[in-house]
């Protein structure tokens, strides 16, 4: 049976073209997507879902496969995720995981943790403390876990607060199925700050060109989930006439290039992966380091 082979980086950097070159390269493969937000069918401009020019070329998994008043979660993902690769290996092929959410890409490389399930009264309660207040209680309730925790994103220290005062331990105890070896090898893609910058901000714009507003303005009730899509908030800031049409691009880049520096501290912390530079042949590379593994 051919184990996964992930292939991450942070947004922006080219992991999809990566995937769709390394599953034809490989000739028997087919990716499974990673990424909480480009499962939603109604927002594959926001969500910088790979085109019809890469799906065409190799069979996709989990993308756009649900609707935007649909909830997920990583666990739901990694478990959707986790039947798709047993049914692509049961045919003889390999899969290829590529995406930028971190902790759905740690629930399918490592396994999905036993944390306790959310509570939505203690995750509003928790979510209205200011940003300091959260991080501080989170520190004194478990240093270690606060420590590991990327205290710039509310939304992670909210959760690992409300992991250690439901599960009543800290967070290492419900994440010690991420000590073992990952599914597969993994690569983590990289470019230099300064390109991957210029990169997003063509994005940015080229996302506002082939109709982002128009694709925001049609959508209707929204999960909590989809809610959170990364750049839907300035976009309907400028639907509501707050940001003109320059300011949105520029503040789409500006929120992309924030996530973008979020997941590249996510990504240097899991040392299972082999960081692999875009600036030279990244299939190649991967390839001879498969061929020696």
């Amino acid at each position: 049976m051919l184990s996964p082979i992930f292939i991450l980086g942070p947004t922006g950097c080219g992991k999809s073209r990566v995937a769709v070159e390394l599953a034809e390269r490989l000739g028997a493969a087919e990716i499974v997507s990673a990424d909480a937000y480009q499962a939603y069918r109604q927002i594959p401009i926001l969500t910088a879902a790979p085109g019809q020019d890469l799906l065409s070329r190799v069979l996709h998994h989990l993308i756009g496969t649900l609707d935007i008043t649909e909830n997920n979660d990583a666990a739901t993902h990694a478990r959707h995720a986790q039947q798709a690769i047993a049914d692509i290996q049961a045919r003889g092929m390999r899969p290829i995981i590529t995406g930028g959410s971190g902790l759905y890409v740690k629930f399918i490389s490592h396994g999905i943790s036993p944390a306790p399930p959310a509570d939505p009264a203690l995750r509003a309660e928790l979510a209205a403390l200011p940003p300091a207040e959260a991080v501080a209680k989170l520190q004194a309730l478990d240093p270690e876990g606060a420590a590991r925790t990327d205290l710039c994103n509310p939304r992670y220290v909210t959760r690992n607060l409300e992991i250690v005062i439901l599960g009543g331990k800290p967070l290492s105890y419900w994440q010690q199925n991420w000590q073992h070896p990952p599914a597969g090898p993994g690569f983590m893609l990289t470019r230099d700050t300064a390109e991957l910058d210029a990169r997003i901000a063509e994005r940015a714009r080229a996302m506002v060109a082939h109709g982002v507003i128009d694709e925001v303005a049609a959508l209707g009730q929204l999960s909590v989930t989809a809610a959170k899509t990364l750049g839907l908030r300035e976009v309907q800031a400028h639907l509501a006439g707050t940001l003109t049409r320059p300011e949105l691009e520029a503040a789409l880049a500006l929120t992309t290039r924030q996530y973008a520096k979020r997941q590249r501290t996510w990504l240097r912390r899991e040392t299972w992966l082999c960081p692999t530079p875009m600036q030279a042949d990244p299939v190649g590379a991967i390839l001879s380091r498969l061929a020696t593994a």
